[in-house]
């Protein structure tokens, strides 16, 4: 009987192997990264120093020095939503931005600088780090879906951050990976850096129960509203000084009348856009089980609230996590997590009518009146706009231990998240012209990897350890998108995705305008790779990784990319005197090329056609004259067969240490990363009708400094940590495609040897009061004109730099950057006895804003004049933002408009310093009160915490923060709210 067990136990043994073995290969195309995973065994739980208990994940990694990893027990204890906000100042080198402080909306995130230009939106997402939770690679909303809209504000869809489904409480563990070598291992879509996040896992040994939550409140602005008295104010000293009979008459009609109490009354608006908002969590978390099987449960509800609009994210989170041993030989791990999340979004009018695509009349805006604003709201509240967001993410892992070398581990691992939008506008707020939009978009992930690890002790000071890994990786984005306008009753809102099968158009319900799109993209990779580790003694350790991708993306003939790298690190205190008083000492050199993949598949077939006849302006257009079209892809340029694959050099030095008892920790970086063979997208002449062509040879270099510094600095009754990050960035544009010098787009300009995140402005040195003061050539007798126009009394004093009277884009400087050249952030943990008191600050220095505001607000006949998207003003627009001494009174009527915005008079200092959070708490659960009652509790510890309570800053905005990547401050940001929260966490 035993002898059959063995045999079926062996049997079952090498039937999943080989199982797990042949799945990958039977797809044709290929996948990609995978970092190698410790074993996966059945751990036990720890303790950390802060009485959290952080249990160790069967799939967490080594960290490797504290330089990339982050404390947790600020996170766990503060309002922040995203994954983005709980890194924000907390590692060196990673720069995050919030252009918005409305719940839910996405963020960007910049490891070690910008690998390449950004001229929009869709720029952004090809360079974010990538974020894998237990192993799994997180996929992220696809930019594809911007090839439809004219506008770029938000992406069509809920534009829900979805690394806002991220619950603090249930994370274990988050390492920002930036060494090139751990890099390497995780292949082409970690080029731009790495995230790795570990929750809390399922553990053997007794039961717990652990409650954690916080209520609190977003604490509403304070701002000094205006009414038309002020703007009329503002604009008297430009009529006064400048304007004709025939400016007069034009005066803005709304501005006319300062009888009009919904213009010239009360400005209270305010009460009804900046309220005070509630937000809470609680969660609960149940663990479990054996040695041979346990589990753990855990769930949440969240809501998150601005402070403007109504806006607001609410969360809902389920994780189970199985670990089971059957036999010595295998074990087997598992997880299944779902998240909920539904936003309501801002009420802008800009955000409305860019996805309409329709504008009203915009030369009168909306009063500032708070019965007018109120009437108003009471019709949006017949609106729709539902954002909803599922995400479903899981993996199964097979480990098996042969013996105490050899040891493979077979995993997949499922990422699947979709977007639902469901959109109507009435008629009254589109002049008479509804509009409905709906929206389902799914992105989904599967990943297979196979990974077979050697270790072995060759004698009592070298060892050895190899790894051979296999990885298929599976992508999909589609999305189904329909839009209809003016339907025949407010009362009739359709779903124009699916329209109404029981009417006898199925494709055009009645009466209303349908446009549909829909598009798909897939990803498909095949990596192997290999690894070897040898270490001699405690003295050096040698590292190093081969590792070959292909990618379905790739062009044809370039399908494949192999990937090098090389780490050592060498034991600096194995050289010292034991009585030093360095505690550990060490120095790393890593080097690596790793291979890019591109996010989009246009690149993989050369020449395209597409079934529309878009233009700049209109990039759907459909059909002509109501006949359907197919045309090549002029809105989105030319694509040829000459497409080379990116890749990046990358190289960084570590030296980091502890001193006095480990009382003080230390490391510093230097690296230099370079990026070869990167898309542009240059310009070509108008007649070949492409907006441009995408060609490949530029070159980005990022070259920085990154510096910890953790110290104790007190120690006994009084214990008290204090932390600084530090990180130095600066880029330079290496090479342009096609041997370029330089290149001029979308009123940009790079250069080789410049830094790509400049500014091209004119320089502005005052005003021209009069006609005489213009300088006159005195060769010509002309005097000095701007592209040509005659410069007059009333005009900027532009400098003429090349001194050929014609100012032009020759007299335009490059000044400023828009990335900051120093982040960092400092953290202090004070503990006294039971009480414990922590506060952190974030700070960046050395960048610049374009005030696009200011330049919105005196350019205000041109403006208003145009009624495009830029003159359409929202309601928080009636508020004194700006310092109206600041700026030169020129005349708003000259054809040379003063007042543009690529000059440096609108260009400001952007540092600034925040308090990010300021949390005090008490450790219940240790008084002698519960002690003396016998309560079960493990942990009772209550807190309060504040957050973004304090900037201090030279910008004149309201907020240095709430800035575009391209540099530009335009005002629509929600404002980041300051919160105040008490909450209490339970371990049973």
């Amino acid at each position: 009987m035993m002898k059959q067990s063995m045999v079926c136990a062996i049997s079952l043994k090498h039937y999943l192997i080989c199982m797990m073995l042949l799945v990958p290969f039977f797809a044709l195309a290929e996948l990609s990264p995978h970092r190698s995973v410790q074993p996966d065994t059945l751990m036990t739980d720890t303790l950390d120093e802060t009485g959290l208990e952080i249990l160790k994940n069967i799939n967490t990694i080594a960290v490797k020095g504290v330089r990339d990893s982050l404390s947790l027990s600020d996170v766990q204890t503060t309002p922040f939503v995203s994954l983005q906000q709980y890194l924000k100042g907390k590692i060196a080198g990673l720069y995050v931005q919030e252009n918005s402080g409305e719940p839910g909306v996405n963020q960007s995130m910049m490891v070690r600088g910008l690998v390449a230009p950004v001229f929009n939106s869709r720029d952004i997402y090809n360079q974010q780090p990538i974020v894998y939770l237990n192993g799994i690679p997180l996929i992220q909303d696809h930019p594809y879906a911007y090839d439809i809209q004219k506008y770029d504000y938000n992406r069509i869809g809920p534009a829900t951050n979805l690394l806002s489904s991220i619950d603090p409480s249930n994370i274990s563990s988050i390492e920002v990976i930036k060494n090139p070598l751990e890099l390497a291992k995780l292949g082409p879509m970690a080029a731009n850096g790495a995230i790795w996040i570990s929750t809390k896992n399922a553990q053997s040994g007794y039961r717990q129960i652990s409650i954690n939550s916080y209520y609190g409140m977003a604490a509403p602005e304070s701002i000094t509203p205006t009414n038309a008295d002020y703007e009329d104010r503002f604009r008297q000293p430009f009529y006064g000084k400048y304007a004709g009979n025939q400016e007069a008459l034009n005066y803005a009609a709304y501005l006319r009348d300062s009888t009009n109490s919904d213009y010239y009354g009360p400005s209270r608006w305010d009460e009804l856009y900046y309220q005070a908002k509630p937000l809470y969590t609680v969660d609960m978390s149940l663990t479990g089980g054996s040695e041979r099987a346990n589990f753990r449960f855990f769930g949440s509800a969240m809501k998150n609230s601005g402070n403007a609009d109504e806006t607001s994210l609410s969360r809902y989170n389920a994780s189970f996590y199985i670990n089971m041993a059957p036999f010595e030989w295998l074990t087997i791990s598992s997880m299944v997590n779902a998240v909920r999340m539904d936003r309501d979004r801002n009420r802008n009018m800009r955000d409305r009518y860019a996805e309409t695509r329709y504008l009203p009349d915009l030369s009168t805006p909306l009063p500032p009146n708070k019965g007018v604003y109120g009437a108003f709201l009471n019709e949006y509240d017949k609106a729709i706009d539902d954002n909803i967001n599922n995400i479903a993410q899981g993996y199964l892992s097979l480990n098996f231990k042969f013996n105490e070398n050899f040891n493979y581990v077979s995993r997949m691992s499922v990422d699947y998240n979709e977007g639902i939008r469901d959109v109507f506008w009435p008629s009254t707020l589109m002049e008479t012209n509804n509009f409905v939009s709906n929206y389902f978009g799914y992105n989904q992930r599967l990943v297979f990897s196979n990974t077979l690890t050697y270790r072995n002790d060759i004698n009592e000071k070298e060892s050895i350890s190899l790894d051979l890994g296999q990885v298929w990786w599976s992508d999909t984005h589609k999305y189904n998108y329909a839009t209809a306008y003016n339907g025949p009753s407010d009362f009739i809102k359709i779903n124009v995705v699916e329209g109404n099968p029981g009417s006898g158009d199925y494709l055009t319900p009645q009466g209303f305008l349908v446009h549909r799109y829909t598009d798909r993209e897939r990803l498909k990779m095949l990596s192997f790779y290999g690894s070897a580790k040898y270490k001699y003694d405690d003295l050096l350790t040698v590292s190093a990784v081969l590792r070959s991708d292909g990618s379905s993306n790739l062009t044809p003939d370039n399908r494949w990319f192999f990937s090098p790298a090389l780490s050592t690190t060498l034991n600096l205190k194995s050289m010292i005197a034991k009585d030093s008083k360095i505690d550990a000492l060490n120095a790393t050199l890593s080097i690596a090329r790793l291979g890019e993949t591109f996010q989009t598949d246009r690149y993989a077939f050369g020449p395209q056609y597409r079934v529309d006849l878009g233009w700049s302006q209109e990039p759907t257009l459909f059909s002509y004259n109501a006949i359907a079209g197919i045309s090549r892809p002029y809105t989105q340029g030319w694509v040829g067969y000459d497409i080379s694959n990116p890749y990046s050099d990358q190289l960084d030095i570590t030296l980091d240490g502890s001193f006095w008892e480990n009382r003080l920790s230390v490391s510093a970086t230097a690296y230099t990363n370079t990026y070869e063979n990167m898309i542009l997208h240059i310009p070509v002449p108008a007649e070949y009708g492409y907006t441009g062509k995408y060609a490949s040879g530029m070159a980005v270099n990022n070259k920085g400094v990154e510096v910890l510094l953790s110290a104790q600095l007190t120690q006994k009754q009084v214990n008290w940590i204090s932390s600084v990050n530090l990180g130095f960035n600066k880029n330079q544009l290496n090479a342009l495609p096609e041997g370029l010098d330089e290149i001029t787009i979308d009123n940009r300009k790079l250069k080789v040897g410049e830094p790509i995140d400049q500014f091209w402005l004119y320089e502005n040195r005052g005003i021209y009061e009069s006609d005489m003061d213009i300088p006159v050539n005195p060769q010509t007798g002309e005097k000095l004109s701007f592209k040509h126009i005659p410069l007059a009394g009333g005009d900027p004093q532009w400098m003429d730099l090349n001194g050929d009277y014609l100012i032009n884009d020759e007299d335009r400087v490059f000044k400023g950057n828009m990335m900051p050249k120093l982040t960092g952030g400092w953290t202090n943990e004070i503990k006294y006895k039971n009480w414990d008191f922590g506060v952190q600050l974030f700070f960046a220095l050395g960048h610049d804003i374009l005030n696009a505001e200011a330049a919105n607000q005196y350019d205000f006949i041109n403006r208003e004049q145009s009624n495009d998207i830029n003159s359409i003003r929202e309601i928080y627009s009636w508020q004194q933002r700006l310092d109206l001494t600041k700026y030169p009174i020129y005349n708003p009527w000259s054809p040379v408009v003063p007042y543009r915005i690529e000059q440096d008079l609108f260009l400001e200092d952007a540092s600034y310093l925040k308090v990010r959070s300021a949390t005090l708490g008490y450790e219940l659960g240790n008084t002698p009160f519960f002690k003396n009652i016998g309560g079960s509790f493990k942990r009772l510890y209550v807190y309060a915490t504040g957050a973004n309570l304090l900037t201090i800053t030279p910008f004149s905005g309201a907020d240095p923060e709430l800035v575009s990547l391209m540099g530009q401050y335009s005002g629509y940001g929600l404002p980041i709210p300051r919160t105040f929260i008490v909450g209490f966490k339970i371990e049973l």
